[in-house]
């Protein structure tokens, strides 16, 4: 069997040069697709007659429209009509008379309370009640003594003026058990000489309202003006504080009305009526205080809702329909614009606000422009043909 002689080195590497040639040579003779596939992309297109009939225009022009902001809120009480109760006595708590969700009357009993306070303010006015009957009849006997000679001038001057402090320690006397909100009835005794032998405290509701947070129980001690005891609050009407970003709130105004959703779907109105001064330093919001009617206690506290908020303050710009906008490769908004000289070709545009089924169009159109509403993917379609 022959075997072919050796080949010398340098045909072998001649060899190998040409097979690199021709390689490369190969590669360099591909198109470049994404060359080819922008060239092959027409910057403008065209339609036949029958085509255009499938085709419907909107002038572009200068349009008043009202702002709507979206944005997200929390329900919290109406904090001109809710309180924390404090008790205003110290001592246990007895009984408790009320439960969440009960709806009191302003001075109606929430709870009861042994209290040394109660007991020790009916004492000291009754002791002053007492002091100033006696202080009084005094001086008025002195008068007439003094008026007949009996006694010098200067000890009935001085008999009056004992009669009115002890009056003055009454009357204070009186304005502390008002204060602790006792009982009438057992003022009355007091004053009719008949103290009570057991006297309970109460804890009374300064508005009307639901009870909406009991913080004691049965046999909790109590500081006199510091415990807190119930919440108290008029649900009739709550407040919906709404988080507006800084690019919107040159479209709310105190007045704007809002429409609040739950997220069960219930929908209410409102109207904002204040608007924070201050930047939440995380979120980088502004509040908008919204308030909204509460028919049948349907917005709760700490729910989460949905805000709208509508501009009453009438804007002007260049408004288009939603179905002439697009979206490109990079999901940016274009149109097709239709040309003097006939055919479409396709504008960047950048999209403002929402209104109904319009955009408004900051940027990208001109007043008397003419876009493509109704078969604009067909065209876009005719395009990438």
């Amino acid at each position: 069997m022959q075997t072919s002689p050796p080949q010398p080195k340098a045909a072998l590497a001649g060899a190998a040069l040409a097979l690199v040639l021709a390689a490369l040579s190969g590669c360099s003779s591909k198109p470049n697709s994404a060359t080819e596939s922008a060239s092959a992309t027409p910057a403008l297109v065209t339609l036949s007659a029958a085509q255009l009939q499938h085709i419907r225009l909107y002038t572009v022009a200068q349009a008043a429209f009202h702002r709507s902001v979206e944005a997200s809120g929390v329900v919290d009480f109406d904090n001109d009509q809710s309180t924390a109760v404090l008790s205003p006595i110290s001592g246990p708590v007895s009984r408790l008379l009320v439960e969440p969700g009960q709806a009191v009357k302003a001075g109606d009993t929430l709870a009861l309370v042994d209290s040394p306070d109660y007991a020790a303010a009916l004492s000291a006015y009754a002791k002053a009640l007492a002091t100033a009957r006696t202080a009084r009849q005094l001086a008025d006997a002195d008068k007439d003594i003094a008026a007949h000679s009996g006694i010098s001038q200067r000890e009935a001057q001085q008999a009056q003026t004992d009669a009115a402090n002890a009056e003055a320690d009454r009357d204070a006397a009186l304005q502390a058990l008002v204060g602790l909100n006792i009982d009438p009835q057992a003022i009355r005794d007091v004053q009719a000489g008949r103290l009570a032998p057991r006297i309970q405290g109460k804890i009374r509701a300064p508005i009307a309202g639901t009870v909406v947070e009991k913080l004691v129980t049965p046999g909790q001690l109590l500081q006199a003006g510091t415990t807190p005891a119930f919440t108290v609050a008029n649900l009739s009407k709550v407040w919906v504080m709404a988080q507006i970003a800084a690019s919107d709130l040159g479209s709310v105004a105190v007045g704007d009305p809002a429409s609040i959703e739950t997220v069960v779907g219930h929908g209410v109105t409102g109207t904002v009526d204040n608007i924070s001064a201050l930047v939440n330093s995380d979120t980088r919001a502004v509040l908008a205080r919204v308030v909204v009617a509460n028919p049948g206690g349907v917005l709760k506290k700490q729910m989460y809702v949905r805000v709208k908020i509508q501009s009453r303050q009438a804007s002007n710009g260049l408004l288009v329909p939603a179905s002439a906008i697009l979206r490109d490769d990079e999901n940016l908004p274009f149109v097709y614009v239709a040309q003097p000289g006939g055919g479409f070709a396709r504008r960047q545009v950048t999209l403002g606000y929402a209104t109904g089924d319009q955009f408004e169009i900051p940027q990208g159109l001109r007043v008397g422009d003419k876009v493509v509403v109704d078969g604009a993917v067909f065209v876009q379609f005719m395009q990438n043909q």
